[in-house]
């Protein structure tokens, strides 16, 4: 049986992915800060932990006997959104800790893990990876951070069949977008999006599966966007 791990596992675009490996007939290692488990499966093993914590980290990794994919999810928003010139080091801190230094050091300890049978690795970025949002940069500077992490270990991993890859989800119904619902029900309807509607977790999973399947053998250091058409240039 294959087996993936999965950061921020407990709810929105990470459960999402759970369960979607779960079904192909994956046994998944899921890991987020909740300390419930979000759901009951003979095939899923959840640890509650931060990424941002090096034990932590090195408990997920240490659980699975081997590591055929690797799903990095986990990732917050600021606490408080600030304007530029008002964003503390503090919220900076903590979006960073967890968004790009924890996310690059589970890929590196995983990595070492993977070498001698290969597999995929996809990160979870946003479109905050290339636009401006000046009330909240440090979410955006993680981002973008990521997308050069996706390509470093595109390119140093590749030698041990290691194809990494990365999904650049836009407008998602998650926990996370909830508490801006409005604005952004305002902004699809004013034709913002060219496919009119919000995202779902599920879609963003549909694309991670594509990423990790075997699909596409042939790809790696790429990003895709789920985002309803959002990156498009239009006049």
């Amino acid at each position: 049986m294959k087996t993936a791990i999965v950061t921020g596992a407990a709810s929105g675009i990470g459960l999402a992915v759970v369960k979607k490996f779960l079904a192909e007939g994956y046994r998944v290692y899921g890991m987020s800060r909740r300390e419930a488990a979000p759901i009951t499966h003979e095939n899923f093993h959840y640890i509650s932990g931060d990424i941002s914590v090096a034990a932590h980290r090195e408990k997920l990794v240490a659980a699975a006997d081997k590591i055929d994919v690797l799903v990095n999810v986990a990732g917050v928003a600021p606490k408080v959104r600030a304007d530029l010139l008002e964003m503390t080091e503090e919220s900076y801190d903590h979006v960073m800790d967890i968004n790009l230094k924890g996310t690059l050091f589970l890929t590196q300890l995983a990595a070492n893990k993977m070498k001698a049978q290969g597999g995929y690795i996809c990160n979870i970025s946003s479109m905050s990876a290339y636009t401006s949002s000046v009330n909240r940069g440090e979410y955006c500077i993680s981002k973008a951070g990521l997308s050069m992490v996706t390509k470093l270990f595109a390119d140093r991993l590749a030698e041990y069949g290691i194809a990494v890859n990365e999904v650049r989800p836009g407008i998602i119904a998650t926990d996370m977008t909830e508490k801006v619902k409005g604005k952004y029900d305002a902004l699809i309807d004013g034709g913002l999006l060219p496919v009119k509607r919000w995202g779902t977790p599920e879609d963003v999973a549909n694309a991670v599966w594509t990423l990790c399947s075997g699909s596409l053998p042939y790809v790696t250091g790429q990003a895709i966007d789920v985002d309803g058409g959002f990156h498009i240039r239009r006049l």
